[in-house]
């Protein structure tokens, strides 16, 4: 019966609706004054300005959790405060809040501008398979799930179950069922105090009615598997930045800081910057403006948690462009972390797992080689895809490296192609969480003129 019932759920089929398609999933119309698309902190922001203004917001993002890539995050440079201390009352705040609507684990899809002041969007909400109200994050699930997979919020470092609570700070904090994993052996069910898990669920089609849509959604990281000299996916060793975050973080997987391929407390790390960005070669010419000092970041936590170990960062430039950067910089010299001005040629592994670093010394001017037990790969920051493809029956325009593009980037950055539609965040270019939570304040406020100007 549940697998039945799980074969079953289908796409919308066709009613009479502005977008098209619908059927028996699809369950209502709703409407809202705003839709913020991207629940991290540049969304989570501008859903809250929208909402304390008095506003009605939905806030949609197609994670399990509000909080973006920031509440995954150890500390945050130049100030070494905790990012998840940061980010946790603001999540906080936006779930508790009555003018707003969370949709985690859905997506986006069709957005046609039907008049002036009015958006229809689809929205799809899938199925977490666990009635999210009555979950009280017991974790007596997991423990009894047989189901072992890699757990993306750990970034594979460790596995998971197939009944998982994502990460230990999440919101909502709430089980979830893997179902492409499960095998339906209903394990959690039986244990389940609360009888909230629910194989019955289908996934449920939404239209929605908005005057305004504000774009959040973030950024993707280079894919250093498409750099295959640096050997991501081949040395067990080699890691990237996003991975030893996780290993810094308080929720981190380990108590302390592990080299993948065998457990080994590392003593001597690389850090490589420029992995996939300002390289035309990859498809991405231009600097992401965060890898050195999220690297500089990282190598002084490293220089506390291992006192011993020797920590080297290969840059082509550093970048300190912020404020307080360029002291953030110096500070790391003078901890003892060292700078190489070089470009890595290849990295290859050795028999007890260390690595190899071929690299051009540029202030040198020769070829050298350097060993390593745990490389760090810095990699750079690419557009999300797809976003110009929300809207059916307008453009929404990019620039040149496919990110939203700002139609008045000096007097007005929030503002796109489509009037009534504000980007906010690293949607618009690479940027850190200052720059971000800027960004996301201007398109609020142009969204307020706006919903106010239609009123």
């Amino acid at each position: 019966m549940i697998e039945n019932k799980i074969n079953n759920i289908q796409d919308a089929t066709n009613f009479n609706s502005p977008l098209g398609g619908g059927g028996s999933n699809l369950i209502k119309n709703i409407t809202y004054d705003a839709l913020v698309i991207g629940a991290g902190i540049a969304g989570g922001e501008a859903a809250l300005n929208l909402a304390n203004t008095g506003f009605k917001v939905l806030l949609v993002d197609k994670e399990l959790s509000v909080g973006g890539k920031m509440i995954m995050l150890s500390k945050v440079f130049p100030t070494l405060d905790c990012a998840a201390c940061i980010t946790t009352p603001k999540v906080s705040e936006i779930s508790r809040h009555p003018n707003i609507t969370i949709f985690t684990g859905s997506e986006v899809g069709d957005i046609k501008k039907i008049s002036d002041n009015e958006f229809v969007a689809k929205v799809t909400k899938h199925p977490r398979y666990v009635h999210v109200e009555d979950c009280t994050a017991c974790q007596l699930c997991e423990k009894a799930c047989p189901v072992n997979v890699r757990d993306q919020y750990q970034f594979g470092l460790i596995g998971r179950k197939a009944a998982f609570i994502p990460f230990s700070i999440c919101s909502p904090k709430a089980a979830a069922i893997d179902i492409d994993n499960c095998t339906l052996c209903g394990a959690c069910e039986k244990v389940c105090p609360t009888n909230c898990i629910d194989f019955t669920m289908e996934t449920e089609i939404m239209e929605l009615h908005v005057k305004t849509v504000v774009i959040a959604t973030g950024f993707d990281m280079f894919d250093p598997k498409k750099m295959p000299r640096y050997g991501y996916g081949q040395h067990k060793n080699v890691i990237t930045a996003l991975q030893m975050e996780r290993e810094l973080a308080p929720t981190r997987p380990f108590n302390t800081i592990l080299r993948p391929g065998d457990g080994k407390v590392p003593d001597k790390i690389a850090y490589v910057l420029c992995v996939g960005s300002r390289d035309a070669s990859v498809g991405n010419p231009i600097c992401s403006q965060i890898c050195c000092m999220y690297s500089i970041k990282q190598a002084q936590l490293l220089m506390g948690a291992l006192p011993m170990a020797d920590v080297t960062i290969y840059y082509i430039n550093i970048r300190s462009f912020g404020k307080g950067f360029e002291e953030f910089y110096q500070q790391a010299k003078g901890m003892g972390v060292n700078f190489v001005k070089g470009k890595i040629g290849r990295i290859s592994e050795i028999e007890n797992g260390n690595l190899m670093l071929r690299y051009e010394d540029i202030n040198e001017g020769k070829l050298q080689e350097a060993e390593h037990d745990l490389v760090i790969l810095s990699n750079g920051v690419l557009p999300n895809s797809g976003i110009d493809k929300f809207f059916v029956n307008e453009t929404l325009a990019l620039d040149q490296f496919n990110f939203v593009g700002q139609s008045d980037m000096l007097a007005s950055p929030a503002k796109t192609s489509i009037e009534g539609v504000f980007v906010a965040g690293t949607a618009t270019g690479p940027m850190d969480i200052p720059d971000s939570i800027l960004s996301a304040g201007a398109a609020s406020s142009e969204a307020i003129s706006y919903l106010i100007s239609k009123a």
